[in-house]
């Protein structure tokens, strides 16, 4: 290799290639090299000098947004980076946001408080920020009317009309600035930017009217309305329903926000921002829900739009909460909407004529039934739901002709993947089985693939997988010999998948004979990377290893095979997002981190004897084993595929889906040399949202893993700027009772690393009442976790609102530190003689009060001053000083015991790790002579008991 390849590849050489460019003006040239040594640099601190100069670069080719985001990065990689901040602070000038930049510029200061040009930049932000202030709105007006000149003048070039429609989006997140865009018929003209067809003027339009509908109720009724706005629901409808690629989401996301607004508005009293009187929210979400519903069954919706309108169905309609009694909202949706939803539902696109779908619709409606189901709160309420979804099914399935059946089966399949029970009922109609089983011989390939998808669903439901196992095996493996198309041969190898996985990992139930499961594995696997495969027929080989991988035997296969891995990973992260639960199942099946209650000993000989059956553990379920299995999940890139599909906004990513992601991440963050790298790919930023939405199982599993994390990395580099303060309620939800001890112990030492990080960080664990049930836990019989609690209450009492709790009357919480600086063990005696140092020295009042604490307090100080431990002859040492310091009554009575002679004897110093020991202990005496308890009684400074007064 020569010496110019090796420049290219060395970034450190590229950087100060860089460097000189900039020095000499070539800032493109510059921009380039940092860039090239991004790409080689593996190492946060080289990175972060790249962020920090290519942000340098933007500011002098005023592209301020790109020179905010860089040094951003460069902050995350080292937070004290005073050079990176300070560009920063010059691009949030530029951009407008003052309010953030005086904040940075102002931290630059404190950092070099000599630094002119620190100072200069506060001067200028703290006159521009009064202006603003002054006259808020008129900056504001000249912009807005700027703005609307450019756009609606037709000679003005398109580069400056985008730029413009870019503008408005951030005038409208300042409310002065969304005010104006309002009043100045603003409405309209995003009407027409909407109608422009370019993509990305749609795309602004839309994030302005964001800006206006946040948090605004009065505003959003007066879009969504018909009549008094050029918009109204029905457009803004025919925009998500549009087939420009990026829009439907971005009118999707628009719609999530009117949606909230009202929401809000319903729960408040004063229901927006300007306090206006407006009719009820509630008949304005039901018009709006209205034209959902309607866009559902219309042929003129895209399939993409389609797909948003039930998500948003899926989230704005069952109840946040099943404490809330109301659910009337669902009950007016399975009203007037049921049938809507069945009729996608039972959609099929290569034979009957009907909406356009996408790969994820059928999936999105099961996921949406089974929401509206689960919402029900009574018999009467379930019966009526089961009963209009039978009716549909019979009037399809009673129609003449065979598509109407096909319709019917089809719609059977999304019942049972969601509200399995309704979908259990309709395929106990009379007929419909038969249907399905007559079907699945057809010669027609599309009756085929309807009748086999619902056989296989079928299949997986307790009340029909009997009869499935008695009549439906030998059609199954008949389709997966016979059969010349591979789609077909993949769904029924699906179904024998199913069949054969009906003991789950119990090693003794195995329905097919011995090496069946692994042959069928392998080639689910062999399919999965066969690339000229349609995704769907893959997807299905996903779904066969998902049943498969309860064989200890088919893991070891599986992760031993890096290429079937990444393939699974790659179809992970594709638009069809009904793969993410079988993916989910697979790893949570490969990682073992599903739960499985052992039996106790007694009961197993107990169950012998009895000749019941007793579950049998595989021997390759074994823990080498399954690290074994983690370690190569983790270098085939397992993370970033499930960072991935947490980041999917799909009704496919259910509450089963994320919890089986939560107990992969747990199941992956176990050892901890792999939390490294699970934080490096994403890990530590993923987790965070698991730990606050889906069920309860999964988010104590994200919590844990987030804990864990928290525990052994630190917290500012695994979850910087904000995000360190998005942990900490997830940690909080662990100090609960139904918790186990580990979760509750782990959450404890993570808190801790949190409190002796920054006020703000403790303020944020104060906020989110941990210190009582920190408090709590200081009274644990297990004494570890009782070590912990203590450990955190030693760093929480750096915060003035803690420490007013132990100088509050009538508490014992002074009393409980003292006797724990008492016992045996050294990890709780050590917090809890810390804790004391800590509050002696900032709360002085509390030193007169240990004496009444206990009579063995005196016994108990002088202990720590003769330990072994230097960790707690420094801690005892401190709060005699304190003691000392706080009063003379106190010093008098410690220099009257054998303290005195302790701290002679400490004073005098020995092995350097002592130093501080010995400062401390001859601070001690140095004070008792100033009282004029003691004096010098020989030159070489030795103390001894005054004889006068």
């Amino acid at each position: 290799m020569d010496s110019d390849d090796v420049k290219q590849e060395d970034p450190v050489v590229l950087r100060e290639e860089g460097n000189s460019l900039f020095k000499s003006g070539d800032l493109q040239g510059a921009l380039c090299r940092y860039t090239q040594a991004l790409k080689l640099s593996d190492s946060p601190s080289e990175r972060g000098v790249l962020y920090r100069n290519r942000a340098a670069c933007h500011l002098k080719l005023e592209d301020y947004t790109k020179a905010e985001a860089d040094a951003s990065k460069a902050l995350d990689a080292d937070p004290s980076d005073v050079k990176a901040r300070f560009r920063r602070a010059q691009a949030l000038q530029k951009l407008g946001k003052l309010d953030q930049a005086f904040l940075d510029t102002q931290r630059c200061a404190q950092l070099e408080p000599k630094n002119k040009a620190f100072q200069e930049l506060l001067r200028q932000l703290g006159t521009q920020i009064q202006q603003k202030v002054r006259n808020p709105l008129s900056s504001t007006d000249a912009r807005v009317q700027q703005m609307f000149t450019l756009l609606l003048d037709p000679s003005s070039q398109p580069s400056d009309r985008q730029k413009a429609a870019q503008n408005l989006v951030v005038l409208s997140r300042e409310e002065a600035g969304a005010e104006q865009i309002f009043c100045n018929d603003g409405v309209k003209l995003l009407h027409k930017l909407l109608e422009s067809k370019q993509e990305e003027v749609m795309l602004s339009a839309l994030r302005t009217l964001v800006g206006l509908c946040t948090g605004h109720q009065s505003r959003v009724s007066t879009i969504a309305k018909t009549g008094p706005s050029p918009l109204g629901m029905e457009r803004l409808c025919a925009v998500m329903g549009s087939e420009v690629e990026a829009v439907p989401l971005a009118a999707c996301h628009l719609l999530e926000v009117m949606f909230e607004a009202l929401t809000e508005g319903m729960k408040k009293d004063v229901r927006c921002k300007d306090a206006a009187i407006l009719p009820e929210p509630s008949r304005e979400l039901r018009a709006m829900l209205r034209h959902l519903l309607d866009m559902l069954p219309a042929p003129t919706v895209s399939g993409p739009g389609r797909d948003s309108a039930i998500n948003l169905l899926v989230k704005q309609v069952p109840r946040k909460s099943l404490r809330d009694p109301d659910n009337s909202l669902t009950l007016w949706v399975i009203d007037q909407g049921l049938k809507k939803i069945l009729e996608v539902a039972g959609t099929i696109p290569e034979i009957s004529r009907g909406p356009p779908l996408t790969d994820n619709t059928h999936m999105s409606c099961s996921v949406l039934l089974s929401k509206l189901y689960d919402d029900l709160k009574g018999d009467g309420e379930r019966e009526n739901f089961n009963h209009l979804c039978e009716e549909y099914v019979k009037h399809q399935f009673d129609s003449s002709g065979m598509e109407n059946k096909l319709r019917a089966i089809q719609t059977v399949s999304v019942l049972l993947q969601g509200p399995s029970d309704v979908g259990n009922r309709t395929l106990e109609m009379s007929g419909v089985m038969d249907t399905i089983i007559s079907q699945c011989a057809s010669k027609d390939l599309a009756h085929q693939q309807v009748a086999v998808e619902a056989l296989i669903h079928a299949a997986g439901k307790a009340k029909r997988a009997s009869f499935i196992t008695a009549n439906g095996v030998a059609l199954l493996k008949d389709l997966y010999k016979k059969s010349e198309n591979d789609g077909i041969r993949v769904r029924a190898l699906v179904g024998l998948c199913k069949l054969g996985s009906a003991g789950g990992t119990d090693f003794s139930m195995k329905q097919f004979a011995e090496g069946s499961t692994l042959k069928l594995a392998k080639q689910c696997q062999k399919w999965l990377c066969n690339d000229s495969l349609p995704a769907t027929s893959r997807r299905w080989a996903v779904e066969g290893l998902a049943y498969l991988t309860f064989d200890a035997d088919v893991k070891e296969e599986l992760v031993e095979d890096k290429q079937a891995l990444q393939a699974m990973f790659q179809l992970a992260k594709a638009e069809d997002k009904t793969v993410l639960f079988a993916v989910g199942s697979t790893l949570v099946n490969c990682t073992n981190s599903y739960d499985v209650e052992k039996p106790e000993p007694q009961m197993v000989e107990l169950a012998k004897y009895a000749k019941q059956h007793v579950p049998e553990e595989h021997p390759k379920d074994a823990l080498p084993f399954v690290e074994k299995r983690l370690a190569k999940l983790l270098e085939a890139g397992v993370v970033s595929a499930l960072v991935c599909m947490v980041k999917q906004e799909s009704p496919a990513l259910t509450e089963a889906c994320r919890e089986c992601i939560s107990r992969v991440f747990l199941a992956l963050v176990e050892r901890q040399e792999d939390r490294g790298t699970v934080v490096a790919q994403g890990g530590g930023k993923a987790l965070i949202p698991l730990a606050s939405e889906g069920t309860d199982v999964g988010k104590t599993k994200a919590a844990q893993a987030l804990a864990k994390i928290a525990i052994t990395s630190n917290p500012e580099i695994a979850f910087p700027g904000e995000r360190v303060y998005e942990v900490v309620r997830p940690l909080v939800s662990l100090l609960r009772l139904e918790c186990t001890l580990l979760q509750n112990f782990e959450a404890l030492m993570a808190l801790t690393n949190l409190a002796g990080i920054s006020e703000r960080l403790r303020q944020k664990i104060i906020k989110e009442k941990a210190v009582p049930k920190v408090e709590g836990y200081m009274f644990e019989e297990h004494e570890l976790v009782r070590a912990a609690a203590t450990e955190c209450m030693c760093n929480l009492v750096l915060s003035t609102e803690v420490q007013k709790l132990f100088v509050a009357p009538g508490n014992d919480r002074l009393k409980l530190l003292v006797l724990y600086s008492g016992e045996d063990d050294e990890r709780l005696r050590k917090a809890a003689a810390g804790t004391l140092a800590m509050l002696t020295s900032e709360q002085p009042e509390l030193c007169a009060r240990i004496p009444g604490t206990t009579r063995h307090w005196l016994e108990i100080l002088q202990a720590l001053l003769l330990s072994e431990s230097v960790d707690l002859q420094l801690r005892g040492t401190v709060i005699t000083l304190n003691l000392m310091q706080a009063e003379r009554t106190l010093a008098q009575q410690l220099m009257e015991s054998e303290a005195l002679e302790i701290l002679s004897v400490l004073a005098k110093g020995g092995a350097p790790e002592q130093a501080s020991v010995a400062r401390t202990a001859k601070q001690c005496l140095d004070v008792a002579v100033e009282y004029g308890l003691i004096k010098n009684n020989n030159s070489e400074g030795d103390k001894g008991l005054a004889t006068g007064p």
